[in-house]
């Protein structure tokens, strides 16, 4: 990584931390690292964000235009050979490439690439999405290396999940269970495609130092956090909540930024009664199947209706 700004390697492993971050290359993904990586380099510590540069390249055009200045962003093209091998195919069944992206040079790739980062920094912090689990596996061999999880949904939907697939067992406090009781079951919400590319994360060798989560009390509840650190959902009793990790920034008085109008209608609308449906970047649709969709959304739906 020679464009990094501190060429003398020396230098950085007496005095140095790298934190190497590896999303899911889906944008909802990419956001989260994309944020932390924000908030990490401003401690001034270089930050390399792992990806294929198209999508990550576009994330930081589209939501981090000017906060992404100060980080050491190095898109090395791990991944890059594998996602522009994968061409959206509307009139595919299977709307998802997910088990594309589990490829064995991946990992092989990656370790030399952090092998390469520590005879070059004293530390390296690793970061990665539990959905690239398989990528990371094989650095807890590193001695001046260290890797943790980042969870992207709140540990309430970690504990549903196990909750869910222990066949809802009675051994939850009260005050959990009226709520977790609500929530439908999971089948049919995930691909087959999207589960067997869990099923590979999972069955990945975990040796990290602790969950991340892109949440905090305020917004999860620590009954949700407890729950998951006592029992070691996870595999692990240390969690962290340091969210939300998406950048807040107020206009300034008198300033020209005003807000989208998408906002102002909402604001308009009586309480509880929008939904909000969004499609992720692993969805495809053919244009007939969208018109469809949307007709009938609105059909359906016999009230006030955004598109």
């Amino acid at each position: 990584m020679g464009n990094h700004r501190h060429e003398n390697g020396n230098d950085h492993k007496e005095s140095q931390v790298a934190v190497v971050m590896v999303p899911l290359p889906a944008q909802g993904h990419l956001n989260q690292l994309l944020h932390l990586s924000r908030f990490v380099s401003a401690a001034s510590i270089p930050v390399y964000y792992v990806g294929s540069a198209r999508p990550s390249s576009g994330s930081t055009a589209g939501t981090l235009p000017q906060q992404l200045t100060s980080i050491s962003k190095n898109s090395h093209q791990l991944l890059s050979a594998t996602l522009h091998l994968i061409p959206i195919n509307p009139t595919n069944s299977r709307r998802s490439s997910f088990h594309l992206f589990v490829r064995p040079y991946i990992s092989v790739t990656f370790y030399k690439f952090v092998a390469q980062l520590s005879s070059n920094f004293r530390r390296v912090v690793v970061i990665y999405d539990y959905l690239m689990s398989y990528v990371v596996q094989d650095i807890g061999s590193l001695q001046n290396t260290e890797s943790y999880c980042l969870r992207c949904v709140p540990a309430f939907t970690v504990y549903s999940f196990h909750w869910e697939a222990a066949g809802r067992p009675d051994d939850v406090p009260a005050e959990a269970t009226a709520v977790l009781k609500e929530i439908p079951g999971l089948d049919g919400v995930f691909s087959p495609d999207f589960d067997e590319f869990r099923r590979v994360q999972n069955g990945s060798r975990k040796i990290f130092s602790g969950d991340i989560y892109n949440s905090s009390r305020a917004i999860d509840g620590g009954f949700y956090l407890d729950l998951v650190a006592e029992r070691k959902i996870t595999g692990t009793e240390k969690l962290w909540a340091v969210g939300p990790f998406n950048p807040v920034v107020f206009p300034e008085k008198g300033g020209s930024r005003t807000r989208h109008e998408c906002l102002d209608w909402l604001d308009r609308q009586s309480p509880n009664s929008v939904i909000f449906v969004s499609f992720g970047t692993t969805s495809s649709l053919s244009n007939e199947k969208f018109k469809n969709w949307r007709m009938g959304w609105k059909e359906a739906s016999r009230s006030s209706y955004g598109w």
